[in-house]
């Protein structure tokens, strides 16, 4: 079975750039991310009570 040789390689190669993909988008998301305490005073109490009245 010389034949899956070949394809094996390429099936590795092509493994290993989905997974260098991945860790680029991961290292993105990290950057993009916005902590939840930043997000939680995104709307000042004032404004919702304002429309409650």
């Amino acid at each position: 079975m010389q034949g899956d040789e070949p394809t094996s390689r390429a099936e590795q190669t092509e493994a290993a750039e989905r997974e260098a993909a991945k860790q680029r988008l991961l290292a993105q998301a990290e950057a993009d991310r916005v902590p939840v305490e930043d997000t939680t005073r995104a709307v000042p109490d004032r404004r919702w009570r304002r429309d409650q009245r």
